[in-house]
């Protein structure tokens, strides 16, 4: 099967790292303008504001390929902090699972938006990420 789907490796990526990227800003976009949720708008300046401009701002960079690496470094660690903080809560026990604090979303995003600030833009980008040279 590798051999059969190695040629769309590139294209993969790039539409992950573009899909993944426009729904982390639209996160950000329910939190700082309260649109299309049923939660409240965040008041301006809190820390949930803040994790919206980053999820918002960040999410179009990385779905736009621009200094992707920068700004998946960025949300990256947003999401670590929004999982120990918000998920977690430095809670003994069963709390720690994501399947029982309800923060597998946030792990997840953690996670993809490390492996995005290791391997950049990409193909399909507004700034590509170049190719090594090959000797």
């Amino acid at each position: 099967m590798k051999p059969l789907l190695a040629p769309l490796s590139e294209p993969a990526y790039a539409l992950l790292r573009i899909v993944s990227g426009a729904l982390f800003a639209f996160h950000g976009l329910q939190k700082v303008f309260g649109v299309l949720t049923d939660q409240p708008q965040a008041a301006f300046g809190t820390q949930i504001w803040l994790g919206g401009i980053i999820e918002l701002a960040g999410g179009l960079l990385i779905a736009f390929g621009l200094f992707a690496s920068a700004a998946a470094f960025l949300a990256s660690g947003t999401m670590a902090v929004a999982y120990m903080q918000f998920h977690w809560k430095f809670q003994l026990g069963a709390a720690f699972l994501p399947g029982v604090n309800q923060g597998e979303m946030a792990v997840l995003y953690c996670f993809l938006f490390l492996y995005v600030a290791c391997k950049g833009s990409g193909c399909w980008a507004l700034r590509p990420t170049p190719k090594a040279a090959t000797p």
